[in-house]
């Protein structure tokens, strides 16, 4: 599957890296769907990732540093060359899965 750029305005406030205009809009939402959707090269840092659900999204070269993702769905998230350093992970990724997937562009794997 291509990865998807949708309307959603809260999307599209990550698409042009509007991370604090995201982070104040979205706080009383408890589940966002960005599955399948495109990130690729976007400075997401300080990102409020709690609920969304990012299965199956691209992240290719994306900075993602010190986003805590531990409350966040991430089957079949591609982290290829994406800057990871300080996030937090779900316990269900192993440190394999994330290795993979940044170094080699893998999928993400869970248990869920």
């Amino acid at each position: 599957m291509a990865p998807r750029i949708i309307d959603d305005p809260l999307y599209q406030l990550l698409r042009h890296e509007q991370i604090e205009e995201f982070n104040e809009q979205r706080k009383d939402l408890n589940s966002l769907d960005f599955s399948n959707c495109d990130f690729r090269g976007l400075d997401l840092r300080d990102m409020n990732a709690d609920g969304v659900d990012f299965s199956g999204a691209y992240f290719r070269g994306a900075d993602l540093r010190g986003i805590n993702f531990r409350h966040t769905r991430l089957q079949g998230a591609s982290m290829a060359a994406a800057q990871i350093s300080g996030c937090y992970f779900p316990d269900d990724v192993s440190a394999a899965e994330i290795e993979l997937s940044v170094t080699r562009g893998t999928r993400l794997r869970t248990d869920r």
